[in-house]
């Protein structure tokens, strides 16, 4: 069998091997129940702080009420580090979702009968729950939409479209994930608008001096991460909103992996725009938000057109619904959202800030530990007193493609990461690579997960190694 690698042909032995598979065949994955029991931080590792035992407990509280995280993966047990992708859902969300399906399954808003007013009232009561958690000062502020994605495109082809003129400025970092790049790419290509990019510094992190630097009063929108997705840095969004505002400008926050791992304010924050995803924060996948200043909201106008965005239709022209329900033609996501109801109950039952500083433990942790294999690379700031990283490391390992690494880990020992761009081709451009591999946890993780995923890291680099 040859395997290319670094364009560099490399004969395997002669035994079969999972990793090195014809590509006519599928890979059969096989799966078994597996139960830990609860355990402690290793005594004497390295990479062990002096923190209080009861935010250790955390991950391994919570374990049990994810019942795909209990399982052998290829033989080994499940590992699982992708959650920057998404994150896996808890019983109750589980639950959440059979009980409306079997319960109370109907079409929201406009129904008199029981299933639908109780349909319509739960779905309402989710939208509240989203606006709660992020702190807005209305519900109505909160839309629902299929994602993130979905949401920025909403502001994009409404606000956007609406408000940006030839020669306006748009200022977005190069750590922005696609959909907060690519639409903003279509409304300049539309309307003559200029996109600005703000690069990175020495720690690389967007460079936020810079940022405020470019501001001027051309800027007409700033379109920002609150945690990159890539290098786990974490902006000063206040701060930055601030600067914009004083010369005019709105501000869009990518908060998909901050809402999730932190406590956000967004009236805090005083931000124009904010989207997340339900994935990413333990709910269904399908639904995400929107949130918008009301008065921005109300001078937007739709952005599909359908049932239930309509005030009075005529043969001739048509009238539109107030915000939210303007920007949610057609039927919702009704079991989603108010899975994404649920997945917030169960979140702040935990406590976002409990969370938080669990995880905080963890990115060091995580940092302190990949720092230690050999020939890495890891990208982003070195976290410190003064420097907080989110629970996420992108690395290279040198002459190892990050998609071989992934490829062993999962087949050999059961840990799953992601290898790849991430959508941030942009960024992996900046730090002169076209891939990388990620590692990025939740607070159900442990650090027995970081331990055995480090071990198998260093075993995969041992493998690759041998063939040099």
């Amino acid at each position: 069998m040859m395997m290319t690698m670094e364009g560099v042909a490399v004969k395997l032995p002669s035994y079969s091997f999972p990793i090195i598979r014809s590509p006519a065949r599928c890979v059969t994955r096989n799966f078994r129940p597996f139960s830990i029991s609860a355990s402690t931080l290793k005594e004497g590792h390295p990479a062990a702080p002096s923190v209080p035992p009861a935010s250790l407990s955390l991950g391994h509280l919570t374990r049990p009420d994810f019942p795909i995280l209990h399982q052998e993966v290829n033989g080994s047990r499940l590992v699982y580090l992708d959650n920057a992708a998404t994150s896996q859902k808890p019983t109750a969300v589980i639950g959440a979702l059979q009980n409306y399906y079997e319960s109370y399954n109907s079409n929201v808003h406009r129904g008199i009968h029981y299933l639908s007013a109780r349909a319509t009232e739960e779905y309402e009561l989710a939208r509240k729950k989203v606006s709660n958690f992020i702190n807005a000062s209305d519900s109505r502020e909160i839309v629902f939409t299929r994602n993130a994605t979905e949401a920025i495109n909403l502001v994009a082809y409404t606000w956007g479209l609406q408000n940006i003129k030839p020669d306006d400025e748009i200022l977005l970092t190069v750590a922005e994930h696609h959909s907060a790049i690519v639409p903003w790419q279509l409304v300049a290509q539309k309307t003559g608008a200029v996109l600005k990019f703000v690069e990175l510094n020495g720690d690389e992190v967007p460079d936020v001096d810079n940022l405020k630097d470019m501001l001027s009063r051309k800027t007409k929108l700033v379109v920002v991460h609150h945690v990159s997705n890539v290098l786990g840095s974490v902006l000063p969004i206040k701060d930055i909103v601030l600067c914009a505002h004083d010369v005019g400008a709105k501000v869009l926050v990518d908060a998909c992996q901050s809402v999730p791992h932190m406590v956000v304010d967004v009236q805090d924050l005083n931000a124009d725009f904010l989207v997340a995803s339900s994935h990413k924060m333990c709910g269904p996948t399908g639904v995400g938000f929107l949130y918008g200043k009301s008065d921005l909201l109300s001078a937007m106008p739709p952005f599909l057109g359908g049932g239930e965005m309509i005030s009075d239709v005529f043969l001739d022209h048509s009238t539109y619904a107030e915000p939210p329900s303007r920007f949610e033609a057609g039927t919702p996501a009704i079991g989603e959202a108010i899975g994404l109801g649920a997945a917030i109950d169960y979140l702040s039952g935990l406590g976002m800030q409990k969370i938080h500083d669990y995880e905080i433990f963890l990115a060091k942790y995580l940092y302190d530990s990949l720092s230690s294999v050999p020939n890495i690379h890891i990208y982003g700031p070195v976290p410190s007193n003064h420097v907080t990283r989110a629970a996420h490391c992108s690395f290279n390992i040198d002459n190892i493609h990050p998609t071989d690494l992934a490829t062993y880990l999962d087949q050999q020992h059961g840990v799953a990461i992601r290898s790849g761009h991430h959508c941030a081709q942009p960024l992996h451009r900046h730090l002169g690579v076209s891939a990388s591999a990620r590692a990025s946890l939740h607070f159900y993780n442990t650090v027995e997960d970081i331990d055995d995923f480090v071990q198998a890291l260093n075993d995969t680099v041992s493998f690759f190694n041998s063939f040099k």
